[in-house]
């Protein structure tokens, strides 16, 4: 079989127009993959700061439940300091008048 000059030189353009555009492909594809990791480890990056900052926020609000349960222990005492108080002055104070007294 018999090729024209025309023929290869089609086929080769051809084959080179392929070869061309699959490495414009693949170049394409490997920066915007490198792109992307670059992004991705920047975002990776953020949130270690976010969840370092969400650690330090967690320990402060483990210190004010900490604070809160001395506070409620505290209040607790003093509830039952204040009962004792109330039977004492009403001991004092002696019972309730009458208003209207037995007969």
């Amino acid at each position: 079989m018999y090729l024209s000059a025309e023929v290869i030189t089609l086929i080769l353009t051809a084959a080179g127009l392929v070869v061309t555009l699959g490495g414009g492909i693949l170049a394409s594809s490997a920066w915007i993959l490198k792109r992307m990791d670059e992004q991705f480890a920047r975002v990776d990056d953020k949130f270690a700061k976010v969840d370092d900052r969400f650690a330090r926020i967690d320990d402060r609000f483990v210190k004010v439940d900490d604070q809160f349960k001395e506070v409620a222990a505290q209040l607790s005492g003093l509830h039952k300091e204040l009962s004792e108080v109330k039977v004492a002055v009403a001991r004092l104070e002696g019972p309730q008048p009458r208003l209207i007294y037995p007969k």
